[in-house]
């Protein structure tokens, strides 16, 4: 049995067990049973895009090309060159290295759990994982390889055409496109493995030592990490300055938004111990590091976020515990992929007729509304949080620039259709709008 189906049966017993009532007193703010197993419940099912459903085919197609060094000018670099799984798909760099031997500005960010991400990259500058994947391949201080010529030599060699065609049976050519698609389903499918965090979360009370679950308390709790290290992948996606003393602008050069400078995203805290050094530029050279920086170690600036605490100190025994628990989401042994993949099939949110939306908590209420042409959408932020909404649309171009609390945007909607709004920090945050005559 794959760790993927074990998962799935572990997700069961943590919906079904009764041994749970322990872990609930260790929840803060008096959280309750059930809503402690929504925060840190791990997905039955990994979401893969309807413009690039998940097949087998396309999945080891995209494994094959993510270990070719022939991706690179030089035949000597692969993306598994840099995002290397035994280094929790990181490289145990300070930042990476390109194929002309230039050490480049960013430290290797890992690929863990991207199926659920919106905008990839440290600063977002892609929108999907397709997009992502030409990035490095076409860098000239990555891997310095255009696309054309590359594609020639893929196409000419009989294995990778007959892979291709596999793949793609509706369209059996190698072309960029598939090539995109086919590496992006297959980073999709890297799922972190379970830990003896989730064995705790599932009810074996003595999966976590009293150290390891005061360290939960901290992290949820007075250290304020879960505000957007949230959910199962200990990651809200989102964009952050945390006050790092660095020129790097991060997601406001590719927003173009004061308000996002030198903000970069949120990474999943899973498999975190294999992939020192830390944070974009790779400056944290452990987890100590770490939790030193948020107590006491921030850089103040105006772009600080509200959900980062201020002020924060910790005592030795504190900062020891967060560290132990931050262990904790590490798997014990190696980490292997899923034999099995189980995709997830998600129904539609109904629309509602709606005229006005609120941001509260970084999401939109309602989530998908319906209007006429001729009407106004109103969008109000009743968060706590600076938001910028964008639409990236053939029909419309939208960007609000920073909408801060109180605030409220005036949209209109030049023609009928579908459009997905979001927000350019907090990109989880979408809004679905249906107009109609």
């Amino acid at each position: 049995m794959s760790w993927f189906r074990a998962a799935q049966g572990q997700v069961a017993a943590f919906l079904c067990g009764a041994l749970l009532g322990g872990v609930a007193a260790l929840a803060q703010g008096g959280d309750d049973l059930a809503a402690l197993k929504e925060k840190f419940r791990r997905p039955a099912a990994i979401p893969f895009p309807s413009s690039n459903s998940y097949s087998e085919a396309k999945r080891a197609l995209g494994e094959t090309l993510f270990h070719d060094k022939r991706l690179s000018a030089d035949g000597s670099t692969a993306c598994a060159t840099c995002h290397d799984r035994q280094k929790g798909f990181s490289d145990g760099r300070v930042t990476a290295v390109g194929v002309p031997g230039r050490p480049l500005a960013r430290h290797t960010p890992t690929l863990w759990n991207l199926a659920w991400a919106g905008p990839v990259f440290w600063d977002g500058r892609a929108r999907s994982l397709e997009e992502q994947v030409a990035g490095p391949i076409v860098a000239p201080d990555e891997m310095a390889q255009p696309i054309a010529p590359l594609i020639a030599r893929l196409a000419a060699d009989k294995a990778y055409a007959r892979a291709f065609a596999r793949a793609f049976p509706n369209d059996p050519r190698v072309n960029e496109d598939n090539l995109k698609k086919a590496i992006a389903t297959y980073e999709r499918t890297l799922v972190s493995p379970p830990t003896r965090f989730d064995r705790w979360i599932a009810g074996e009370a003595s999966a976590l030592s009293a150290q390891e679950a005061d360290g939960f308390r901290l992290f949820t709790g007075k250290a304020g990490c879960a505000n957007c290290h949230s959910g199962w992948a200990f990651t809200d996606y989102a964009f952050y300055d945390v006050g790092l003393p660095s020129d790097d602008r991060g997601r406001g050069a590719v927003l173009r938004l004061e308000a996002a400078e030198y903000a970069f995203k949120t990474p999943s805290l899973r498999e975190a111990a294999r992939r020192a050094p830390y944070m974009h530029d790779g400056s944290l050279a452990t987890l100590e590091d770490v939790v030193r920086h948020y107590a006491g170690g921030v850089t103040e600036r105006p772009t600080l976020p509200r959900d980062l605490t201020r002020g924060l100190t910790l005592d030795s025994g504190e900062q020891a515990a967060l560290v132990a628990f931050l262990k904790t989401l590490t798997s014990e042994g190696d980490s292997q992929p899923p034999a099995t993949i189980v995709a997830e099939k998600s129904a539609p949110v109904a629309a509602t007729r709606a005229t006005s939306v609120s941001q509260h908590d970084k999401t939109f209420t309602p989530t998908r509304v319906r209007i006429r042409i001729v009407d106004k959408l109103w969008i109000l932020n009743n968060d706590t949080r600076t938001h910028n909404i964008r639409v990236f649309d053939q029909k419309l171009d939208f960007d609000s620039g920073a909408q801060e609390p109180g605030e409220t945007v005036e949209m209109t909607f030049p023609k009928t259709g579908s459009y997905l709004v979001f927000c350019g920090i907090h990109p989880k945050m979408e809004l679905h709008v249906d107009v109609a005559r």
